[in-house]
């Protein structure tokens, strides 16, 4: 039988009905592939130093101070100070990562970030871990729900958020390779190892990594795994759902949206970030303008979040499968074949 799923490892394939997905599945928190990732870079191009802010044994960038200690750097607990030393490294042709978790790039040091680095579009590669509500044990003040929405309204920016440590190595090395400012995003909880080396990544690229014709999952980072989950569900229920993750927030591939529009006729976006100007509103401000059809965007509400496991928090803030599918399911309703069905089954009722 021909299977669904493309680049999805076989294992994960058989697990995505079974409640034991999380405990049994090979898993890490995509911080700590950045890290693996940013060691290899190190060894092929020396002109990719690092920079940290204090988080680099969190972050495991202490593995590329001790091997590159010459390229290095460490500034404490100054994360504004750190951005502006990368931009001016960057002028001197070497490739900065900075280090720090998702709400210190994005808000504490954004005014260096947006002026220093963006405006003149240097070569500076933000590496935020702890991104969206995945720090849940930490509490509000590191859980940076806002952190895709900020970087995406900056002018110039690219975002990526992938979705496990396959493709966030690729991300690294294809983000290195770019010339010019890139925030990339990453989990502080273990994720499922998801793809296989066959994973098509590039910049700016969506992958449909299941497919489908009566719906489309666009999701990002953490929440692709709950889209598959969600899916599988779905399945269940005799309803084919298309998957696509997609990992480039900014710059958004228009063609594969508006292709999953087009052929499934009904869109759900899923991300871990406030509903307010990240995925969900940048498929939907596509979709308006250039193809509008039913519609549904699953994301952090406008609430901050609490402490609390993982798995827990992101289920109790509406964005697990359970709730993807219902969001689904509705906005199968509005399509215009149920549409049309509903009205014949009126019009087929007698009247009293």
């Amino acid at each position: 039988m021909k299977s669904n799923y493309r680049y999805v490892l076989p294992e994960i394939q058989a697990l995505l009905a079974s409640p034991d997905l999380f405990a049994k599945a090979a898993a890490e928190p995509t911080r700590y592939s950045y890290a693996d990732a940013l060691l290899a870079l190190g060894g092929r191009n020396p002109a990719v130093v690092c920079l940290d802010a204090d988080v680099s044994k969190s972050m495991k960038t202490t593995m590329f101070a001790a091997k590159f200690p010459e390229r290095s750097f460490n500034f404490g607990i100054a994360e504004q100070n750190m951005m502006a030393a990368a931009a001016g490294m960057a002028t001197t042709g070497l490739i900065p990562f900075a280090n720090t978790y998702a709400v210190f790039a994005s808000m504490r040091a954004l005014d260096m970030v947006r002026n220093s680095i963006h405006y003149p579009r240097l070569n500076v590669k933000i590496a935020a871990s702890h991104s969206g509500i995945t720090p849940g044990p930490d509490g509000v003040t590191h859980q940076a729900q806002e952190d895709l929405s900020i970087m995406r309204a900056i002018a110039g920016s690219t975002v990526i958020a992938p979705a496990d440590p396959t493709s966030t190595r690729m991300a690294v090395h294809a983000a290195a390779a770019y010339d010019g400012p890139v925030y990339l995003s990453f989990t502080r909880d273990p994720v499922p190892v998801l793809y296989d080396e066959s994973f098509p990544f590039s910049i700016g690229r969506a992958v449909v990594v299941r497919r489908g014709t009566d719906a489309t999952l666009i999701a990002n980072r953490d929440l692709v795994i709950q889209a598959l989950i969600a899916a599988e569900l779905l399945a269940r229920r005799g309803v084919a759902v298309r998957v696509i993750d997609c990992h480039t927030l900014k710059p958004l591939d228009e063609q594969a949206v508006l292709r999953a529009a087009r052929e499934t006729g009904a869109i759900v976006t899923v991300e871990n970030n406030i509903i307010f100007g990240g995925l969900g509103s940048a498929v939907a401000e596509l979709l308006v303008e250039k193809h509008p059809i039913p519609m549904k965007r699953v994301g952090v509400k406008d609430t901050f979040a609490e402490s609390g496991p993982y798995l827990e928090v992101i289920d109790k803030y509406g964005l697990t499968a359970r709730h993807i599918v219902k969001a689904v399911m509705q906005v199968l309703q509005r399509k215009p074949a149920a549409k049309a069905e509903t009205k014949a089954k009126n019009r087929r009722m007698p009247r009293r």
